[in-house]
């Protein structure tokens, strides 16, 4: 069967990468010809604009503006070893259509043929961002008599304003197999009158652990923690200088926000994200696919909430696996923690869901 993916595509994130990468393989592995639609409009392709003015009032004068740029190039520059990074992992594991989409209109006129369409994961959902009000993400542009499919995607939120919900009924609606991947997608759409839903994990749970070895780099450090902290969160800071006196372990990191790490790989790509959680000897993160790949790789790991309302992809996942003690919320649990995770006792409810995972999606697709 030929099928077409959508989802969040060359964002130059390290989950968004992976996680579309495990979907194509996954199918790949099944027989199917599978491809992601280059769908990149203005709102997500805006990473690597050198002449991107993020500050308003910077662009009223046009000193200003020649000034800004001219500060901001050589960070600006440096940062092309990063996409560099990124692009060579997608076009090694990530193929793409040829054409590039911009909006759900250019997909209606110029429809990338296909016998079923599979929208998902991560936060294509996600209505705090834009696209989770884009049409294009829910299939909208794929004709009634296709097969459309929703694997793993996710609202990330507890619940969507008013005012966006019919918009979610009737989109989600249209969809013949519903999965996501938090139980609180599920109450989403159930408070919507959708009862069909399932969940599922992510993709990057679909592949066994040996091929996530394969595609990780060799090793990189020895003796490290591994820091992945989008906020630059102060409880996080207080963890790590606890866990650094009691283990004299350095710290590792693909974050320029934080300030104390020894060791930075910014500017690398999924590959070395993963060689970096593979050989860590313990995970610290406000990341959903930290925690993933930290599982997958069967290692010890804590996980802090994100500041934005984005969290409940990281409880959903750790409450699952029924190791919610490794969610730090407070700073009482700061100064606390002391959780391991048993992995043997995890072995069974993990398989039990990947199985239910796979099996969703390879009876939607024969269906």
């Amino acid at each position: 069967m030929e099928i077409k993916t959508i989802t969040c595509h060359e964002v130059y994130n390290h989950g968004a990468s992976l996680q579309e990468h495990a979907l194509l393989k996954f199918l790949d592995n099944k027989g199917h010809k599978t491809e992601t639609i280059n769908y990149q409009p203005n709102y997500l392709n805006n990473h690597f604009n050198f002449w991107r003015i993020s500050n308003p009032r910077y662009k009223k004068n046009l000193l200003f503006k020649v000034i800004y740029l001219i500060l901001k190039f050589p960070s600006r520059y440096k940062l092309l070893k990063r996409k560099r990074a990124f692009d060579e992992f997608s076009k090694k594991y990530i193929k793409s259509t040829n054409i590039i989409y911009k909006t759900n209109s250019d997909l209606k006129n110029n429809l990338p043929m296909a016998d079923s369409y599979i929208c998902g994961s991560d936060q294509i959902w996600n209505s705090f961002f834009e696209n989770g009000k884009d049409p294009a993400f829910y299939l909208d542009f794929v004709p009634n008599d296709k097969l459309k499919i929703s694997y793993a995607a996710s609202f990330a939120i507890d619940k969507i304003d008013d005012s966006l919900k019919e918009f979610v009924r009737q989109k989600v609606s249209r969809l013949n197999y519903i999965s996501v991947r938090e139980s609180s997608g599920i109450k989403i759409l159930e408070d919507l009158g959708i009862n069909r839903a399932i969940q599922v994990l992510d993709p990057v749970f679909l592949l066994e652990s040996k091929y996530w070895d394969t595609i990780s780099v060799k090793k990189l450090e020895n003796d490290y923690i591994f820091v992945y902290d989008c906020d630059s969160d102060p409880m996080i800071l207080t963890f790590i200088e606890k866990l650094k006196k009691k283990s004299n372990y350095k710290i590792v990191t693909v974050n320029k926000n934080i300030k104390y790490a020894d060791k930075y790989y910014d500017l690398c790509g999924p590959d070395v994200f993963l060689s970096l959680i593979k050989n860590a000897d313990f995970v610290v993160s406000n990341s959903f696919h930290a925690v993933a790949f930290s599982i997958i790789f069967k290692k010890q790991f804590t996980v802090f909430n994100r500041f934005e309302k984005i969290n409940t992809r990281m409880k959903d996942i750790v409450n699952l696996l029924e190791i919610s003690e490794v969610l730090i919320e407070n700073k009482n649990q700061v100064n606390n923690f002391n959780y391991i995770i048993n992995y043997d006792k995890m072995n069974s409810p993990l398989s039990a869901l990947i199985n239910h995972s796979r099996n969703y999606l390879e009876n939607a697709l024969i269906n």
